[in-house]
């Protein structure tokens, strides 16, 4: 068993990851996790759905999003930037949540967004 909790999670680990957070991931975030979450040349740093992750914890980021800055439980999470969200909708859209609550800002798919 590898304890690298940056390495590319199995299927099962995220299924594990889904069924915890009670939200089916869209089918691009899975793609996502499984190509090594890459945002290469940016400034972010993807949440990681394995343990002992520390900061970059997709369960801690999700439950401060969700819980504390009032993001709707219909998105997740998948990059936290000092109180900012980077989120994937249901279908796969890509939304940026600010602190101060929603914006116009979106993206209609992962590989839009990292372009």
């Amino acid at each position: 068993m590898n304890n690298d909790p940056f390495r590319i999670p199995t299927d099962a680990e995220i299924a594990t990851a889904e069924c915890r957070l009670g939200i089916r991931f869209h089918d691009g975030y899975r793609c996502f996790l499984k190509s090594g979450s890459d945002v290469a040349n940016a400034t972010f740093e993807a949440a990681v759905v394995l343990p002992g992750s520390g900061h970059l914890d997709i369960f801690e980021i999700a439950e401060t999003a969700w819980n504390v800055m009032g993001l709707p439980k219909d998105l997740l999470p998948f990059i936290e930037d000092n109180g900012d969200y980077f989120c994937i909708s249901k279908s796969g859209e890509i939304i940026y949540w600010s602190h101060n609550g929603s914006t116009n800002e979106k993206w209609p798919n992962l590989a839009a967004w990292h372009k």
